[in-house]
């Protein structure tokens, strides 16, 4: 069987642990899942026999309101990660920059369609910050670049002079420019600081967003990406298939944007709660790396099986083994509610 490798996989933990599980490996909305939303996709459900609008019209047409788009410019997926996949099948890159470590689904993507991947390094000695060294690997020989921000597991923003610089940079040599602002809503500058403002002027910018960290809806798969480039958007669209998105998904999403301020009122538990994980997990004698967002990467200086640990605690982290550019001593884990958070360092003091 395939190894699962990202964060959220309740079904092996509970191999190990029988009981309730805190699960701190995914990092979703510490508040939940919206009431309404939630009912708006049971709702849902009885409409199941009848296909969903295979153009997400409505859904469409919301988003492009919220986010101050036009309708046109809006393609919706099943989750972000079938926006990437179809990126690199639609796109065929043959060679793509990737920084490193980011989420490890761009590399996947581009490998499969029979892409080379170029690394560009992100160091612990800058806090895994994203410096201007990146615009000298921007260079002809790269068809596409893909970038996270803040990037998972990193927490890091990109600077947003640096980031019009990558585009300037990247419009005269030609390369399509995929930013991933899936968890701009949990960041401290919200969504506001992204970058739809800037897509006409670069249409080379792709952007990638979801609803599944900022209403933590994981489960329903609801993404979508902004492009001014039509003709992209018009092969993304035919390179999947019919009715991506279900009624259900569809549902959930026209709700959530019905609550446009639950993010923030998310954003303002995660900066305190942030804080106050970083100085416990600082007090164990853990190396903690700044971040912006509702994760936290750290470092456990030669302690590779800390994950396994705490799930025989009843505790689930993300371990960071798998990413490229960090070891096995490497983790990840999400601010959630103080009781939880509390629980997850009593484990760790446990088991240090």
């Amino acid at each position: 069987m395939k190894e699962y490798t990202h964060g959220g996989d309740l079904v092996s933990a509970r191999t190990v642990w029988k009981g309730e599980l805190l699960d701190f490996s995914a990092n979703l909305n510490p508040l939940g899942m919206p009431e309404g939303v939630r009912k708006a996709a049971e709702e849902a459900v009885r409409e199941a026999i009848h296909y969903p609008d295979p153009l997400c019209r409505d859904l469409g047409m919301a988003i492009a309101r919220r986010d101050g788009v036009a309708p046109e410019q809006v393609l919706c997926g099943n989750g972000a990660a079938d926006l990437v996949f179809r990126l690199a099948f639609s796109q065929r890159p043959a060679r793509v920059l990737v920084t490193a470590p980011t989420f490890s689904e761009y590399q996947d993507a581009v490998q499969s369609a029979g892409g080379q991947v170029v690394y560009h390094r992100l160091f612990p000695e800058c806090d895994f910050a994203l410096t201007e060294a990146v615009l000298a690997d921007l260079d002809e020989g790269v068809d596409m670049a893909f970038f996270c921000t803040p990037n998972n597991p990193t927490g890091q923003l990109i600077d947003s002079g640096l980031m019009l610089r990558i585009l300037e940079r990247c419009r005269e040599k030609g390369i399509r420019v995929v930013v991933d602002e899936c968890f701009l809503a949990l960041a401290d500058p919200g969504e506001a600081a992204g970058l739809a403002g800037h897509l006409e002027k670069f249409p080379n910018l792709v952007l990638l967003r979801a609803f599944t960290k900022s209403y933590a809806l994981p489960g329903l798969r609801l993404g979508y990406c902004l492009s001014a480039d039509g003709k992209l958007l018009d092969r993304l669209s035919k390179c999947a298939q019919p009715w991506s998105v279900s009624g259900p998904a569809q549902a959930a999403g026209l709700a959530a944007l019905a609550e446009p301020d639950y993010p923030a009122k998310a954003r303002r538990l995660i900066a305190g709660e942030r804080a106050w994980l970083t100085a416990a997990l600082e007090s164990l004698g853990l190396r903690t790396f700044p971040s912006r967002v509702n994760y936290i990467l750290f470092q456990a200086p030669g302690v590779d099986d800390l994950k396994e640990r705490l799930l025989e605690r009843g505790v689930l982290i993300r371990s960071c083994a798998n990413y490229v550019g960090l070891g096995p001593d490497y983790y990840r884990v999400a601010v959630r509610l103080h009781w939880e958070n509390e629980g997850l360092i009593g484990a760790m003091r446990e088991v240090l």
